[in-house]
């Protein structure tokens, strides 16, 4: 048995953690026509200009429990987190592998964290708890620290289209966005549902109020991982601008996978920072 593995559904834009025994499990994006796992083999470009589109009825599943049993293999201690259970049954199916798991091995523990979240702000949990391990730290340890450890998520939103037809938000305020150009700016809520913060015309404008927005959280430096749907240039003036409002921040750029660019779309931008 190994001694501690880290799992993530896919939310979390990660097919690998360098340092820890680490998997992920994958989610699937649902249409009427076609189906898209969010492996590490998805073309997610091919699926965003699919669902672009695309006119009929989208939706998500979770991993089922089967899934999540699979990503445990044989681990002795295991940490899980999931996209926020507001978003997805991935938590509760998660929960009923984790009993499934600890019945048949006895002595083995699993440890299901809802992040409330998704994406970037599961992946600072995620390397904090690998951070946890490489010190030497207990399971309990870990645990704790990661109880102690405070993140959140702002996302910039060029569509809401996908979040409309899921009754995320509301379709004549997605459908009025669209049309004016306007970005909208939220967060992932203590409750893990999505909070509206302010709309914004123009890509500009929308970079500078997210910078705006950390500033009013306290951020003051700290690691940053923005997690960009086929936007890669808006995606490091925004990192440009973090690491000049804040010199003391460690900002990383990377690619959303499947499920964050079913919601995030085209053009979207996921930002997780310390908090």
């Amino acid at each position: 048995m190994n001694d501690l593995k880290i799992v993530l559904d896919s939310s979390a834009n990660l097919t690998q953690l360098d340092g820890v025994d680490f998997a992920f499990a994958p989610l699937t994006v649902e249409t009427q026509e076609r189906s898209f796992v969010d492996d590490a083999s998805l073309d997610v470009a091919e699926m965003v200009e699919f669902l672009y589109s695309y006119k009929g009825r989208s939706s998500t599943s979770c991993p089922n429990a089967a899934d999540w049993l699979d990503s445990f293999g044989n681990a002795q201690n295991i940490i899980c987190f999931t996209i926020t259970g507001s978003l997805s049954g991935s938590y509760s199916t998660a929960c009923t592998a984790k009993r499934l798991y600890e019945a048949k091995n006895e002595g083995c523990r699993v440890e299901v964290i809802d992040s409330l979240s998704t994406g970037p702000e599961i992946v600072l949990m995620a390397e904090k708890a690998r951070e946890l391990a490489i010190e030497g730290k207990s399971f309990d340890e870990i645990l704790d620290g990661l109880r102690a450890y405070g993140t959140q998520l702002l996302f910039v939103l060029e569509s809401m289209k996908n979040l409309a037809n899921n009754g995320r938000v509301g379709k004549l305020a997605a459908k009025t966005a669209g049309l004016l150009g306007i970005r909208a700016i939220g967060k992932a809520s203590d409750r893990g549902t999505l909070e509206m913060l302010s709309k914004n015309r123009g890509s500009a404008k929308a970079l500078e109020a997210t910078v705006e927005h950390m500033k009013e959280t306290g951020f003051a430096g700290g690691k940053v991982r923005i997690d960009h749907c086929l936007n890669p240039d808006a995606a490091e003036e925004l990192a440009q601008r973090i690491k000049v409002a804040f010199p003391t921040a460690l900002v990383t750029v990377a690619e959303c996978r499947g499920l964050c660019s079913f919601y995030a779309e085209m053009g979207g931008l996921l930002i997780g920072f310390e908090a």
